[in-house]
């Protein structure tokens, strides 16, 4: 896989006369090399429906004069510049309006994206209709007539749809089509037959050419799903939709399922489709840097004018990201991400329901990820089908029921030494009425207040003795061999119609009603839904409490520490072909613009970062790449310290073990 990729959408109305009127074989050429670009895709079909380059199987834009497929591909080779192509395979405007027959259908009869023809916007098809034979033509016939890097097929996963080819496949079934479960399962079998004939329909002519199918999240949990792509591309524009919580979330995920993946952004103020609309450069530079941090090669997205020229302000902005992900390529290949904790996704749990556009994210796992970064662990996002015991601690968020399978392995994984973090409902068994792992308490029930208090006893960092606000749900437990490090208190009542005191909720008895947190030989179970608190909340005193009790967990097991504030990212990874670990550093503080839009514009250096890593070979070297100046360290007892006296956006700090090492 290439590092440095575009994805340039070009999704053209046939309103629009005159396309690709403007577009230059050498102009093409040198926007690609002032961007630094070693991949572009470049499309077939779009979400109109219409071909950009001549068709048997579909029809061309009405508007385009030429093969300007053929072209793009041509200009692209030349220069050494990959192109994958691209299908827009859940949408097809022109083919929804002739045969809305085919499209997926709601239990109200609505159709999706949009529910009118008079609306403006696309109607997402059903692949369990005849719609799916022209989309395998139209796949063969650019295999087989192209000179394609790759196939991307665009808007498709498992879609529950109840039109009346679905209807009739349910009830030919036995099913009923009144009930959910069958209309996923029949969303479940189109899908996987989708796959199956478009994936034949790329390999049969071209075997092993790669091919990802698009649907906008990498759903945890779902490794059946994820292999039935040759690669990944985690979609994840912080500016459009997705935030800058989902792509670490998502890429510490993929990175535990052996593929090659990449992290697409977007070069777009806000999202897809946005003409005139830039990020500032930093943004990019900061969101290559984490791709690269995480084990992703990097995809930016962008959008070709109807006439076909591109926009040289926007390959001037891509070019300040590329040429430094450039400069960082040899330290990036091969190199396998180090973590000393696991968190178990919420998710991943619950990943054969509906395919939400929530699923992006879930406030569990997304509160548990900040936990995370801003304590400076090292963690990978795991399903139930990762092995446990590479890891320390494994988290357990806010949800977690544990079945005997579950229970089987979490006791193989104590016997080895790791501990778990679980919070609120994690560790009760299926039904919730007891724990199904020794936690060093009994389940009693949940909490009767809402919100109630938490008194730790021992001072937090910043805060201090007190009794600090629970928002979230919580639950009573008893006390049973474990020991109490806090414990909770009760509010005077419930804010209700009949008392209520104060703007917001009741103030604590100050009354010891029962433990909070309590330590075991097996780990620390916390009373609340601790991670979903701060998803919503952001109060720090989730944060503090949660890292301490990490730390109390890794004690000296753990790998890295630093002081690198709260919004800096740290990573290491292992590059054991080249015998030497990477410590990636990163930092940007982006901020809240117009109504939901996270900006990052400004990368402020930080000075005088201190890390502190457990590493057992013996380093050798250390030295700033791509710069390739030393980095005076000290090495004892295994524990190697460092100090970065400057770090503006990203730093890559190398660490020689030598090949008789480790």
């Amino acid at each position: 896989m290439r590092f440095r990729q575009v994805h340039l959408d070009f999704h053209t109305s046939e309103a629009i006369p005159v396309v690709g009127s403007r577009f230059s074989a050498v102009q093409f050429q040198e926007m690609l090399k002032r961007g630094h670009v070693d991949s572009i895709t470049v499309f077939s079909k779009c979400h109109h429906g219409w071909a950009y380059h001549p068709s048997e199987a579909n029809e061309t834009h009405p508007g385009l004069t030429f093969d300007l497929l053929g072209a793009q591909i041509a200009a692209a080779h030349a220069v050494g510049v990959n192109t994958p192509v691209y299908l827009s395979a859940g949408l097809d405007e022109k083919e929804a309006r002739r045969h809305p027959e085919w499209l997926i259908r709601d239990t109200n009869d609505r159709m999706n994206w949009v529910d009118s023809f008079l609306k403006p916007g696309y109607h997402q098809f059903c692949m369990n209709t005849p719609y799916l034979d022209k989309l395998v033509a139209q796949i063969e016939e650019v295999v087989k007539s192209y000179d394609a890097d790759g196939i991307f097929l665009d808007i498709v996963g498992v879609r529950p749809c109840v039109c009346h080819r679905c209807i009739a496949s349910i009830v030919a079934s036995d099913g009923d089509p009144l009930d959910p479960d069958a209309v996923l399962a029949l969303a479940e079998r189109t899908y996987s037959e989708y796959t199956r004939r478009t994936n034949d329909a790329v390999h049969t002519h071209k075997p092993g050419l790669p091919i990802f199918h698009n649907g906008g999240h990498i759903r945890r949990g779902r490794r059946d799903l994820a292999h039935r792509n040759t690669h990944l591309e985690i979609e994840s524009l912080p500016t459009g939709g997705w935030g800058y919580d989902h792509f670490p979330l998502s890429a510490r995920y993929v990175a535990t399922l052996g593929m090659d993946f990449l992290g697409m952004t977007g070069k777009f103020h806000t999202t897809w489709g946005e003409f005139g609309g830039y990020k500032h450069p930093n943004a990019l530079r900061y969101e290559a840097a984490l791709n690269l941090a995480n084990g992703a090669r990097v995809s930016i997205g962008d959008q070709l004018h109807p006439e076909g020229e591109m926009d040289p302000a926007t390959y001037t902005l891509i070019g300040a990201a590329y040429s430094e992900v450039q400069a960082k390529e040899p330290w990036c290949v091969g190199a396998v991400g180090i973590a000393d904790v696991a968190l178990l996704s919420n998710e991943a749990l619950t990943c054969r329901g509906r395919e939400e556009q929530s699923a992006r994210t879930g406030k569990s796992d997304v509160g548990a990820v900040r936990v995370l970064l801003e304590g400076k662990f090292l963690f990978d996002v795991v399903d139930l089908e990762q092995d446990l015991l590479p890891y320390k601690v494994v988290i357990l968020p806010d949800e977690i029921r544990v079945d005997d399978a579950l229970k089987a392995r979490l006791e193989r994984f104590f016997q080895a030494g790791g501990r778990v973090l679980a919070t609120g409902e994690s560790g009760l068994n299926p039904l919730g009425d007891r724990f199904a792992l020794d936690l060093g308490v009994t389940y009693v029930g949940p909490t009767a207040y809402r919100p109630d208090y938490y008194r730790p006893n021992a001072p937090l960092p910043n805060l201090g003795a007190a009794g600090f606000i629970m928002y979230a749900k919580g639950q009573n437990v008893a006390v049973s061999g474990g020991k109490i490090l806090g414990h909770r208190e009760n509010p005077y009542f419930n804010r209700e119609w009949n008392h209520f005191s104060s703007h917001q909720h009741t103030p604590s008895t100050g009354i010891d009603a029962g433990p909070g947190m309590v330590e075991s030989a097996n780990g620390i179970y916390f009373a609340w839904n601790a991670f979903e608190d701060y998803a919503t909340k952001g109060e720090l005193v989730i944060k503090e409490i949660l890292v301490d009790a990490l730390n109390r967990l890794l004690g000296d097991r753990k790998t890295l520490a630093t002081n690198l504030p709260a919004q800096g990212i740290v990573t290491l990874t292992d590059q054991a072909a080249e015998s030497r670990y990477v410590n990636h550093l990163l930092y940007a503080s982006p901020v809240k613009r117009g109504e939901s839009v996270e900006v990052i514009e400004d990368l402020p250096p930080i000075y005088e970062t201190h890390v502190t890593l457990r590493l057992p070979p013996t380093i050798r070297r250390a030295y700033r790449a791509p710069e390739g100046d030393d980095v005076p360290f000290t090495q004892e007892g295994g524990v190697v310290q460092y100090t970065l006296p400057r770090l503006e956006c990203h730093q890559m700090v190398v660490l020689e073990y030598g090949v008789d090492a480790g």
